[in-house]
């Protein structure tokens, strides 16, 4: 295995993006593209490459699944792409079919390495990896929720006007519409958002920080509608895990993550908190929710278990 090869499997905006993202952020040293439209993969190799000069070595070309026998990471970003008034999980039946023949062939190819997805509806798709690879648990991850959860991180640090990076906050369950704000968790600086508010006897109400919420849940909607679809986000944070991966930082990032028993759940992937390293998921970070919070969870695993038992 190549410790710092990625394979990315679909070339469309978002692996085109993420393809970018790691060639400017110097992640990686070989980086191998497969689409169904090979031309296209071959010109992203050679436009990437010509980025080199700015950035640091590596390999970038066209590739195979044959490709993926020695690659510590495959990415898969392919599959149908969500259509304006589409929920994500409007998507299940059109990429079932295409996830399962593609991860068939991956595994063929001998692959050994971390299974990261992030086409929609992420939840079912990383599990349904994880059943056709037949993988250890750990090894199959998901984008889940980093990217509702950074998004959240960005409308409080607006609301308050401090630094993003200062915000820790999650989004947790499905990456969907059922997802939800851990409000008993965030924090700015060190302190509860609630007891920030209050020590700085800020004009932040509570209908203020609810609308901090709407925005994340309405945001991809109102890209798509704008732009047709939402790709430059979702990359950098595949970037992200796909570092944390390769340079095993053991970072925390909420994941769609396999669970069994945290959170009273089992036999599922669902958005949370969970340590990322050389491994894959090194762990599930089990945040004492409270009783709001805890029934939201389990109302957001219903929906994904219910479509999980159609399927499988």
């Amino acid at each position: 295995m190549k410790d710092n090869k990625i394979i990315i499997v679909g070339d469309g905006a978002v692996g085109s993006s993420f393809a970018y993202t790691l060639v400017t952020k110097g992640i990686g040293r070989e980086i191998g593209i497969i689409d169904l439209n090979e031309k296209k993969s071959f010109g992203d190799a050679m436009d990437l490459s010509d980025a080199l000069s700015y950035s640091k070595p590596k390999e970038i070309y066209k590739a195979t699944y044959s490709d993926c026998k020695d690659a510590k990471l495959v990415v898969i970003t392919a599959g149908a792409a969500q259509k304006v008034g589409e929920t994500r999980l409007d998507l299940v039946k059109k990429n079932i079919r295409i996830f399962k023949s593609m991860i068939n062939n991956i595994v063929d190819s001998g692959f050994n390495g971390i299974f990261l997805v992030a086409s929609n509806p992420v939840d079912i798709l990383t599990y349904a990896t994880w059943k056709f690879s037949n993988f250890p648990a750990h090894k199959v991850l998901g984008t889940g929720t980093s990217l509702d959860s950074a998004r959240f991180r960005l409308e409080i640090s607006k609301l308050l006007n401090i630094d993003t990076r200062n915000v820790h906050a999650y989004i947790m369950g499905e990456h969907g519409d059922s997802e939800f704000p851990v409000w008993s968790h965030a924090n700015v600086g060190g302190l509860q958002l609630y007891e920030w508010v209050s020590q700085l006897k800020s004009s932040v109400d509570e209908e203020k920080l609810l609308k901090t919420f709407d925005n994340v849940v309405n945001k991809a909607y109102k890209i798509i509608e704008n732009k047709g679809a939402t790709y430059y986000g979702i990359a950098t944070n595949l970037a992200k895990i796909a570092e944390s991966i390769l340079t095993d930082s053991n970072s925390i990032v909420a994941i769609s993550a396999y669970l069994n028993g945290e959170y009273g759940l089992k036999n599922i992937y669902i958005g949370t908190p969970a340590v990322i390293g050389k491994d894959g998921i090194n762990g599930v970070i089990e945040l004492p929710l409270n009783d709001n919070e805890k029934e939201n969870m389990k109302k957001s695993a219903e929906i994904l278990k219910n479509l999980i038992e159609k399927i499988f």
